[in-house]
């Protein structure tokens, strides 16, 4: 199959997403990261578009499983009702522990997620990216909080070191944190 022929294919599957040609960007990690201290409940600021997150409220709790593999736990308000998704997240390489993989179901590969920057208590970016024979890319990021909120000023530097590492921002929208189920 040629590679113009798979891109007709998938590319029903990457119209929700953010979709750019040729390979994928190899942005740097947070040095020294430490799973401990990132467990726990993150609330989404800004992402780029993904199919799987089109609703509110949007959050995700990681808490460490007794093999030592990450409980992944996201949930979002849509059309009224609270959505959950359960997955599992493991540190790829131990040189690199800001670089985990990631999924929703035993049949699928792991996704990278790749903590790009963080300081546990406020902030973390977030960045994945999978690539298609070179021939093209689909990206996700997300900017994510300890609050359902965050000032301004840590958005736009989030944005700016995303930037900084060839990661196109523009299509990043906000999630709404309002009206939820604990607010």
């Amino acid at each position: 199959m040629s590679a113009v022929h798979l891109l007709l294919l998938l590319l029903p599957l990457v119209s929700a997403q953010t979709f750019h040609w040729g390979s994928c960007p190899t942005p740097e990690v947070q040095p020294d990261f430490n799973l401990s201290q990132y467990l726990g409940l993150w609330y989404e600021i800004e992402k780029l578009p993904a199919f799987f997150e089109r609703g509110t409220c949007i959050e995700a709790n990681y808490t460490l499983n007794d093999d030592g593999t990450v409980r992944v736990l996201n949930s979002q308000l849509q059309d009224g009702e609270v959505n959950v998704a359960e997955g599992t997240a493991v540190v790829l390489s131990e040189t690199e522990p800001a670089k985990l993989g990631v999924r929703f179901s035993i049949f699928s590969p792991r996704g990278p997620y790749w903590v790009l920057s963080t300081d546990y208590t406020n902030y973390s970016v977030v960045y994945s990216c999978t690539g298609f024979l070179s021939v093209f890319h689909v990206d996700f990021a997300w900017i994510l909080s300890r609050s359902r909120s965050l000032p301004q000023q840590t958005v736009a530097q989030a944005k700016d070191l995303m930037t900084r590492q060839n990661i196109e921002v523009c299509k990043m929208k906000a999630t709404n944190q309002t009206g939820c189920w604990d607010n």
